[in-house]
């Protein structure tokens, strides 16, 4: 026992290790499309298109999610995240190609599997907690999200001078930066492929009996197919399932077992309240940030020249991105110290609070900022303690497809706002689309405070 908390200790360490490198790799060529995208759109679209290139992309990213998390589940996670990487690059040449071509459908296609980058990063944060002690899963979970900063912030910064760098080959220069996007995601990939050996997963669903005792040889030495595992993977012994922390039990042979399917993970997340509170966070969390975040270059633009325009947004947006993801050590550490239901209502009072800074802002830019700083910070708080108390409510036998149905469902909310944002701008205003963002966490708000479900939250903890 002794010497397989050892091996565990140590892998988690080096598994934290290389997900923050690839983090920091993914997280420019995430946020060079976040801060370009909805101009692009706009440039060949038209204003009430802007929001859907980002709605395009979290779709994408969602519904990729779920074929992800079957493919974890049944070999671990480095080919899931690989794949994504790569199809998120592909996405990147397919969003360039429809800027040479001025093709609006390829465009969207293209923004559809550049998603798969941001499904990849979200992913990520799931492995850092496979292995990791209860006690340190919130922190170690937070590592994480905070490597991203260094590429999120200076991604945006790098768009401008990026995308001009290919104007000579006839690249549209909003366009341009998804190029060197597709580079950081083939990276990425390649990192995740050479190194994330052994697979956190694989060991996690060994040590909760999972997986038969086998494999645990396999999943050490880093090979991808082990032996059994598909099978495995997909087993439940009699007589109930594990712990969230992971409980012993049978992998193969002794008894009747169930085939675990995106309806019973479904199944298992409903029928947990901490479960529900912890999607619940991440999805309306993410819809009230995406439907004022895309819109803000657009509100920009509306003053500026286009240089002006880029330059500006690059600053802000990376203000942004250092509010969601700077400060996530921080929320970590208050997630395992003061409890996941309090960071994530004060998560919720931060998003509404940059909602209305946004709101009253007009096109003062450092109001903007401001707003923008707080909305990444209200972010991180309803990400960081939800996917911490979503991934911890789970038996591990069903861990990774909920884990992408919650992505899934996230993705869907933060869609929902992005083809929404565009419509209420175009007929209503900046102004109005950062209220009915902020009446939009009214029933987080409810359920986090519901009695049921600080009762199951406390039986958890």
């Amino acid at each position: 026992m002794t010497s397989a908390v050892a091996v565990h200790s140590a892998v988690q360490a080096r598994t934290i290790r290389l997900l923050m490198v690839v983090e920091v790799v993914s997280g420019l060529g995430v946020a060079m499309g976040i801060s370009v995208g909805a101009l692009l759109t706009r440039a060949m679209a038209g204003t009430a298109l802007s929001g859907v290139a980002q709605s395009a992309a979290v779709v994408g990213g969602g519904v990729l999610a779920v074929p992800a998390a079957a493919l974890m589940s049944r070999y671990g996670r480095r080919p899931g995240l690989a794949l994504c990487y790569l199809t998120g690059a592909v996405g990147g040449v397919a969003v360039l190609a429809s800027a040479a071509l001025d093709s609006i459908p390829l465009l969207f296609v293209g923004f559809f599997l550049f998603g798969a980058g941001s499904t990849a990063k979200l992913q990520s944060r799931y492995a850092a907690t496979d292995l990791a002690e209860p006690q340190r899963r919130g922190r170690q979970l937070s590592l994480v999200v905070w490597s991203t900063t260094l590429g999120a912030v200076i991604g945006p910064n790098l768009a401008a001078p990026l995308g001009g760098s290919l104007s000579r080959f006839g690249i549209p220069e909003l366009a341009g930066p998804f190029a060197f996007a597709s580079v950081s995601f083939l990276l990425s990939a390649l990192l995740l492929t050479l190194f994330l050996r052994p697979d956190p997963l694989l060991l996690a669903q060994v040590a909760a009996g999972v997986r038969a005792p086998a494999d645990r040889t396999a999943a050490l030495s880093g090979t991808t197919a082990v032996p059994g595992g598909a099978a495995a993977a997909e087993r439940l012994p009699a007589g109930g399932g594990q712990a969230a922390d992971g409980g012993a039990g049978a992998a193969a042979g002794g008894g009747p077992v169930e085939r675990h399917t995106l309806g019973s993970a479904a199944r298992a997340v409903l029928a947990s309240p901490a479960a529900r509170l912890g999607v619940t966070a991440m999805a309306l969390g993410h819809l009230v940030m995406v439907a004022v975040m895309a819109m803000t270059p657009v509100h920009i633009g509306e003053t500026h020249s286009a240089p002006d325009t880029l330059r500006i947004v690059g600053f802000v947006l990376s203000v942004h991105v250092a509010g969601m993801y700077g400060l996530s050590p921080v929320v970590g550490w208050l997630t395992d110290r003061v409890g996941r239901v309090p960071v994530i209502l004060g998560g919720v009072a931060l998003l509404i609070a940059a909602c209305a800074v946004a709101a009253t802002a007009g096109h003062d830019t450092a109001l903007l900022t401001v707003a923008l700083l707080t909305l990444g910070l209200g972010w991180s708080g309803t990400m960081v303690a939800g996917s911490t108390l979503f991934t911890e409510s789970l038996p591990i036998a069903v861990k990774a497809r909920a884990q992408g149905l919650s992505d899934l469902v996230t993705g869907l909310s933060g869609a929902t706002a992005g083809v929404l944002s565009g419509v209420v701008v175009e007929l209503s205003g900046y102004a109005v689309l950062a209220l009915l963002a902020a009446l939009a966490t009214i029933p987080l708000i409810a359920l986090a405070l519901r009695p049921s479900t600080l009762a199951a939250v406390k039986v958890a903890d």
